[in-house]
């Protein structure tokens, strides 16, 4: 059984800058990837607002360069599955698809997953480029001039269609029922926007695409409308559409801490404020896995540096840390 000062579980900007963090500070930190080395940013194209890039660079290149830079500084990363953690024990104990591991400090960097709405293409296209995304401050820039959708009824969902109605020309907000779940301000703030459109009853049965061509010369297969099925009537229609944003909500992943880690309704890691510290000294939370409110690479990255921070602190304090 190998054991260790910090193991982070899990990478993308949180895990990986945790890393980086830890590592600086002499912890040798071990990284487990997970299923989704580098996190939800390897499924994002194009990334135009992470500082320090003027150009923007892509997901996954991104989490390549972070990646480097944390083994860089004496990192080890291991691809490999943590399946199960005891968080009673002291030192902690993880299993993984591979090995047995303990740890005297862990900081979980598990992120959390967007629901898709299980089609398939949906997020297929996410993942290509192909005008599919769950994250509208992301992508929204991308959209510029053109009408799209959103899938949800929610805060989410209503709050996704207003801030891409500073790009698109009219925002399609698909729901299958025909009155919002959103909160009552955001109601009367998305139906008094010219731009958005209300879709009511409606649900997605297929996205229907075209293959288009690059400047470049590439070909890549792009959404050029929505197969909808109306849950009154069961009519079935078409809605043209360059671009559509699924807001049905996201999973935190946080299933190996079920029972040992106090969550919200939701299932989010709950922190102490102001720190990346869970209830049981020793543990951290950072990233979209403790974060249902902002979400993005950049707050997730310094949550990862917070962790990393708390961590050391706390193992110093224990005469963990020489």
């Amino acid at each position: 059984m190998s054991h260790h000062k910090v193991i982070v579980i899990g990478t993308g900007p949180a895990g990986y800058t945790a890393a980086l963090y830890a590592s600086r500070a002499n912890l040798s930190p071990l990284v487990f990837e997970g299923v989704q080395p580098g996190g939800q940013l390897t499924i994002t194209t194009e990334v135009e607002n992470y500082p320090g890039f003027r150009h923007g660079i892509t997901g996954p290149a991104l989490m390549d360069e972070m990646r480097e830079q944390a083994i860089r500084f004496g990192t080890i990363v291991m691809p490999e599955t943590v399946l199960k953690v005891d968080l009673q024990t002291r030192p902690f104990k993880l299993t993984t698809d591979k090995s047995e591991y303990t740890a005297d400090a862990v900081i979980i960097a598990t992120g959390a997953s967007a629901k898709w709405m299980g089609l398939g293409k949906d997020e297929q296209l996410s993942r290509s480029g192909g005008g599919v995304s769950a994250c509208a401050t992301c992508d929204g820039f991308f959209f510029r001039g053109r009408e799209i959708a959103v899938v949800g009824g929610g805060d989410t969902a209503v709050e996704e269609a207003l801030f891409l109605t500073k790009f698109a020309t009219r925002v399609h907000l698909i729901h299958r029922r025909d009155r919002l779940r959103a909160s009552k301000a955001m109601q009367e703030r998305a139906l008094k926007n010219e731009k958005i459109h209300p879709v009511w009853n409606k649900v997605a049965l297929d996205i229907l695409t075209s293959i288009t061509e690059t400047p470049m010369g590439e070909k890549v297969e792009k959404i050029r409308a929505l197969k909808l099925k109306d849950t009154v009537n069961g009519s079935v229609s078409e809605l043209p559409v360059e671009g559509l944003f699924v807001a049905i909500g996201h999973q935190p992943n946080t299933h190996l801490f079920v029972g040992q880690l106090p969550m919200d309704e939701t299932g989010y890691l709950q922190v102490e404020k102001g720190s990346s510290r869970t209830p049981i000294e020793g543990v951290f939370a950072c990233g979209d896995v403790q974060d249902h409110v902002y979400r993005q690479a950049i707050t997730a990255a310094g949550s990862g540096c917070m962790a990393a921070i708390d961590a050391e602190r706390w193992l110093t304090e224990k005469g963990l840390a020489e």
